[in-house]
């Protein structure tokens, strides 16, 4: 099976994305993850202002399959967070790239962007 992998984000083995947008990064997670997870029925994500740190627990998702722990791609400040989420949380597996991205961060430090995985890495860990 073929998951969409879109080449502008980058990505964790933990199987969340990060797109750059307006100085800012987009997080969420991978049309893989939406798929294993199964129908997503809650995610519990920070508030605006909190602080997240790279490769840290920033909030969890929840399937009719499992809980999962959500990590940050990039330490920074949490500008933006998807409340459509918390009444409509099908909209991770809808569209995980688009409607249902979780929050936008202020981030800090570049270089942590680019030693996550790039979009053909990412690929060829979930084959």
């Amino acid at each position: 099976m073929s998951f969409d992998v879109p080449e502008d984000c980058q990505y964790l083995e933990t199987h969340e994305w990060a797109r750059r947008t307006n100085g800012t990064v987009r997080v969420g997670i991978t049309d893989f993850a939406q798929d294993e997870l199964g129908d997503v029925v809650f995610v519990e994500l920070p508030a605006v202002e909190d602080r997240i740190e790279a490769g840290e627990e920033f909030g969890v998702i929840e399937s009719i399959k499992a809980v999962s722990d959500l990590y940050a791609p990039v330490t920074g400040t949490v500008t933006k967070v998807n409340e459509e989420l918390f009444d409509a949380p099908e909209l991770v597996n809808e569209s995980p790239f688009e409607d249902g991205y979780m929050l936008e961060v202020e981030y800090e430090d570049e270089a942590e962007f680019e030693d996550l995985l790039t979009a053909a890495e990412y690929a060829e860990q979930t084959e």
